[in-house]
């Protein structure tokens, strides 16, 4: 049930991101669907392919493609009132896209029995590939490269994921709220990781 959750969380959150900055970029609705559509399934599809799971996999997700054309076409018609807002909502949905995306890519990564290192890469992947894709299809420098923290949490995420660090499922909503939260706060208050000089 859990893994569900997480993919309808993430679907739904990466889509609308997705949306946002392509509204922003002035892209006709083509290009938002399109651009909707990679933030929401290109981290999945990614990681599908370096821990060895059929990308054709990808295509039988027809719900989830379902719930991104509907998260996507409410954000395209309704975009109005949501752009004037953009700095604080885009960050709120991509934080919650990055937190719930790593949280599912780590179970499936543990539920195939790989190591813990291949655990928190496919969180990272998961969380933070398709806003990686999206930035770059936006001419944009992808936030993970910049110096704010950002798929630092993922992998954070997937550790915890990884070492078994919970017992029921709820607790893997405690860590998603946590993981989003630390997402917003360290974004809000420009936290910082070292840079090389």
């Amino acid at each position: 049930m859990a893994w569900e959750v997480f993919s309808f969380i993430g679907t739904v959150a990466f889509a609308i991101s997705g949306a946002l900055i392509a509204i922003e970029e002035k892209y006709d609705i083509f290009g938002v669907y399109i651009l909707g559509m990679v933030t929401a399934f290109g981290g999945g599809a990614v990681r599908n392919v370096l821990i060895g799971i059929p990308v054709s996999v990808l295509w039988d997700q027809n719900f989830l493609f379902i719930v991104a054309t509907i998260s996507i076409s409410l954000i395209f018609f309704f975009s109005k009132n949501v752009l004037t807002h953009w700095n604080r909502w885009g960050t709120y949905f991509d934080a919650i896209g990055l937190a719930a995306f790593a949280i599912q890519g780590a179970m499936l990564a543990v539920n195939m029995n790989l190591s813990l290192f291949a655990v928190m890469v496919a969180a990272v992947l998961t969380g933070a590939g398709g806003g990686v894709i999206r930035d770059l299809l936006a001419g944009r420098r992808p936030l993970i490269f910049k110096k704010d923290i950002y798929a630092v949490w993922a992998g954070t995420a997937g550790l915890i994921v990884g070492l078994g660090l919970y017992k029921f499922d709820w607790a893997l909503y405690v860590l998603l709220i946590v993981t989003t939260t630390m997402r917003i706060l360290s974004y809000s208050l420009q936290w910082r990781l070292p840079q090389g000089r």
